[in-house]
């Protein structure tokens, strides 16, 4: 039997294919009405960027026209901050004598507290409160090790996924039905990427928004680039990755689409087929993994690290080398390329995020957090669970992370993922003239070259010895 009115409460999930609590209302309800609450004081505290800001306000420009299509009103309302979310929903349902509350969770430690007390207040003015899971391929938690504790590798956690994952799982949902015209009497804000500005450049190029370009964007990296994917996606000077992680954090496209049409790819085969594919749903899993880890280990939502023995590392202070990192200015031409691309477009190559947070952590020997902070306040996909994982797999702090002794060497690193120097050239227009050997270490046979471009800040093989001796103290003190 339908329910009269249905409230759909959208957050991270600016979507109307495949979207749970939507669908679900949809069928339960005679018509739904859609709710997106604006935090600024809540994403400032959690240093959202702007350019995330900017991207999620027109993908729910975007989103309010599909569902206009659907004849389903969208309410945007302000919130400022996540403990004003219960009492502004439950005005929103009684001003328009809603009764019942549709959402999809969110598993980082504040937005569960957010929605837990949003539940609890408006059971108690007997108002349903149904919930649903869409961030993730099995609700966190649910995937255990033998033991019955949460997975702290990844290796295993795949493989139990793998076991476990049943072709349902990987159904995407339909949109809902058009419904009949709800005429409401509503006045939604203005102009809202004014409040956010995009700090990166031409970002409705690079970034452009709805569920529609998600879509393209995934069937074309299915039909052009996933086959090779394993062999090209180390090298930021090739179009080899999805880049899709924008509107994967922005729940314009979900991880069961993906996966979904991974799989379908693959002639419907996990782990075994075409390796870029395979490759792909690794990566995939690995956001799936951090999400779970937030889950079950809610200090890494509170700036603490997963191991926290390594609590107890002397970082150095020295805000001029964080600057000389944030403005890629180290000296290390591959790091700063890459830094400059995140300040230039809001986005990062993966095997990049892994070599400067290296960069910072160890050769710098600087807070990871402070790099972490860097990243959100930038990245156009900053994922509270993502970037956390990377930086503190980078860091040597969190879960299954790089050994402390592992440590890229940039120039190493640059020699082999960017042998031509294409993308040194790109982002360092001061050193397109040097020739492919020497743009990987300008300095390092003629430290009076005369450059517009700064010698390295440190000494790798000096800073390696640093932070082992630092890890190696941290040991010794157990």
């Amino acid at each position: 039997m339908q329910q009269n009115l249905g409230l759909v409460w959208f957050r991270s999930d600016l979507r109307v294919l495949d979207n749970p609590a939507l669908y679900h209302a949809s069928q339960q309800c005679s018509q739904v009405i859609g709710v997106y609450l604006l935090f600024p004081r809540q994403w400032r505290l959690q240093h959202d960027s702007n350019n995330k800001l900017y991207f999620w306000m027109q993908n729910l420009k975007a989103l309010e026209n599909e569902l206009g299509r659907l004849n389903i009103p969208l309410i945007i309302a302000p919130a400022e901050s996540f403990n004003k979310a219960p009492a502004t929903l439950l005005k929103l349902a009684e001003k328009f004598t809603i009764p019942s509350l549709w959402l999809n969770d969110e598993y980082g430690v504040y937005e569960q507290q957010r929605d837990d007390d949003t539940e609890r207040l408006f059971r108690q003015k007997n108002i349903p409160c149904h919930r649903y899971h869409q961030q993730t391929l099995f609700i966190p938690g649910t995937l255990r090790n033998m033991q019955g504790q949460y997975f702290k590798v990844f290796t295993p956690f795949k493989r139990s996924l793998f076991q476990r994952i049943t072709p349902e799982q990987l159904q995407p949902l339909p949109a809902p039905e058009k419904q009949a015209p709800l005429p409401l009497e509503y006045t939604n804000p203005e102009s809202l990427e004014q409040h956010f500005p995009a700090t990166a450049r031409n970002i409705d190029d690079h970034w452009p928004a709805g569920e529609a370009v998600a879509h393209n964007r995934l069937n074309t990296f299915l039909v052009n680039t996933i086959e090779q994917y394993h062999n090209q996606r180390d090298f930021p000077a090739i179009a080899g990755t999805s880049s899709l992680s924008p509107w994967l954090t922005a729940g314009t496209l979900s991880v069961r689409q993906c996966f979904h049409q991974a799989l379908q790819a693959n002639n419907g085969e996990l782990d075994t087929g075409n390796p870029g594919i395979t490759t792909w749903l690794g990566e995939l899993i690995w956001r799936e993994f951090y999400k779970h880890i937030l889950y079950g280990f809610p200090r890494v939502s509170r700036h603490r690290a997963f191991k926290p023995e390594t609590e107890r590392l002397t970082w150095r202070n020295d805000p001029t080398l964080l600057k000389a990192w944030q403005t890629g200015e180290t000296g290390f031409p591959l790091v700063d390329a890459a830094m400059r691309q995140l300040t230039s477009t809001g986005w990062m190559h993966n095997r990049l995020r892994m070599v400067t947070a290296m960069f910072l952590s160890k050769n710098l020997l600087l807070d990871w957090r402070l790099g972490e902070q860097f990243f959100m306040e930038h990245l156009i996909d900053g994922d509270l669970a993502a970037n956390n994982g990377g930086w503190q797999w980078s860091a040597s702090t969190g879960t299954d992370a790089a050994p402390y002794f592992r440590m890229f060497n940039p120039t190493s690193q640059s020699e082999k993922f960017d042998s031509e120097g294409a993308f040194i050239r790109q982002w360092l227009p001061e050193l397109a003239h040097l020739d492919n050997r020497r743009i990987h270490a300008p300095y390092q046979k003629n430290s009076q070259l005369a450059l517009s471009y700064p010698p390295p800040v440190v000494n790798h093989s000096d800073s390696r010895q640093r932070v082992m001796e630092a890890f190696k103290a941290l040991k010794s003190q157990l």
